[in-house]
């Protein structure tokens, strides 16, 4: 079995199923992406989740249907990529294996060190070139293009969430075990 399209209701659960299922997908944008190493689940009833305090101008992508991608600025400096679940939910994609487009990616951060390219939220936003201008638009439409994994198991490995400081006990990070490409080891 090859790699397949992602249904839209594949979004249309619990974000902590859907962020562990997202490991080991294949993300492309325009042609340029790799392999999901690392997420994070945001619910909405989460006091660290953008959406805790209710739907506003900044977070109203998070309230989309599924599959809509939420991109926000973290600290001013870095945007970030979510993928929305059910409404008021999302996974953080945090970060990338890339395999396709690395001399794009390196042109577009500034270094050649594949581990560098997408390791971190930031990171994979930039290498992608993903910013204000893809939130709340469809994560399984161009220039998007999410697959599944071929059916062979992969070990994940989960912890508590990082870059945080609310509800950090939550052990809703999920990532690919042994990945060089995480943003930061579990442990």
């Amino acid at each position: 079995m090859g790699w397949q399209a992602i249904p839209q209701d594949f979004f249309n659960r619990h974000p902590v199923e859907v962020a562990r299922d997202l490991i080991g997908t294949e993300l492309m944008v325009a042609g340029v992406g790799g392999i999901v190493v690392e997420t994070e689940a945001y619910a909405e009833d989460d006091p660290a989740s953008h959406s805790f305090r209710g739907k506003t101008a900044r977070n109203a992508a998070m309230f989309g249907a599924p599959a809509t991608a939420y991109v926000y600025r973290s600290y001013g400096l870095h945007w970030c990529l979510n993928a929305v679940c059910r409404p008021g939910t999302a996974v953080l994609l945090r970060a990338m294996e890339p395999t396709a487009g690395l001399g794009v990616m390196a042109a577009r951060r500034g270094v050649n060190a594949p581990r560098l390219l997408a390791s971190g939220p930031g990171r994979l936003c930039q290498a992608l070139a993903v910013d204000a201008r893809h939130d709340g638009t469809p994560l399984l439409h161009p220039p998007f293009r999410l697959l599944s994994r071929p059916g062979t198991p992969i070990d994940i490995v989960s912890g508590h969430r990082i870059g945080i400081s609310r509800a950090t006990e939550k052990p809703w990070r999920f990532g690919l075990a042994g990945s060089p490409f995480l943003s930061r080891r579990f442990g």
